[in-house]
């Protein structure tokens, strides 16, 4: 009988071991846990295949937005407008002339037929962001209103929407000052080939001497980006009014609309 009784101590024993074991090793796991980073796979007609690793940790705002409206295949059919050498390349414009962005209706189900900007991750606006603009780095395009007004900051830093750019050489004049939130991890090559396709003089401005000349013969069509989340959900980023730089222009000057 004690024999018995042994055995069921022992027995018992080991069974409270075991699950110290289990329930330490799962907590060790929570603990220790890393989540797999976004990965956007971009294919570019006749060009190849970009891989993008997206990094929410820095800019969630902004990668909620990407991985939506990428995953809602608003970006497919869009081009490369802007190409400037030894700076970057830019796309994300519905219409693929730099000049319009995303609805909300991109965003999501019944979602309103309205534009929308998102908050501008980076340290001049009060977000702590430590990526570095250098080769490769995936960052968000936004608007500069300020040469209108140096007033007009806030509503400069807090304009982007839809557009990006990947860089295609070190410039850290931008670091602080626009959201980086990716970075290319295959396909840097096919970003360069990119850089080096014809171009002329940016749309609307004169061929004169220091003029952008930055706007493709034959702009580059994204024909896809898909971003695997590894099963997490990030949501969607919180949308913003416009700037109605129109509007300010006819309130500042007196002007009737």
């Amino acid at each position: 009988m004690k024999n018995i009784e042994k055995i069921i101590w022992i027995v018992a024993l080991i069974a409270v071991v075991v699950l110290i074991g289990v329930v330490g090793f799962g907590y060790y796991k929570k603990l220790t846990f890393k989540a797999q980073n976004p990965i956007a796979t971009m294919e570019v007609e006749n060009f190849g295949t970009i891989k993008m690793e997206l990094y929410p940790d820095q800019a969630p705002e902004a990668v909620s937005n990407f991985i939506a409206l990428a995953n809602r295949e608003f970006y497919k059919g869009t081009k490369f407008h802007r190409v400037v050498k030894d700076f970057m390349i830019q796309a994300g414009s519905k219409d693929g002339d730099g000049t319009t962005g995303a609805k909300i209706s991109n965003l999501k189900d019944n979602g309103e037929e309205k534009d929308y900007t998102i908050k501008g991750e980076f340290l001049e606006n009060g977000v702590t962001n430590t990526i570095k603009f250098e080769e490769g780095v995936l960052a968000m395009a936004r608007a500069d209103y300020s040469q209108y007004s140096s007033s007009l900051t806030e509503e400069s830093y807090n304009s982007a929407c839809s557009q990006f750019f990947i860089m295609t050489k070190e410039n850290k004049s931008l670091n602080g000052h626009y959201t980086a939130f990716g970075k290319v991890i295959e396909g840097l090559d096919v970003v360069h080939a990119i850089e080096n396709i014809e171009v002329k003089v940016a749309e609307g401005q004169e061929e004169t001497e220091g003029a952008e000349v930055s706007t493709p013969i034959n702009p580059p069509v994204v024909t896809s980006i898909k971003v695997e989340t590894f099963g997490i959900d990030y949501g969607l980023p919180e949308t913003l009014e416009p700037f109605d730089m129109t509007s300010w222009y006819y309130q500042q000057y007196g002007m009737g609309q």
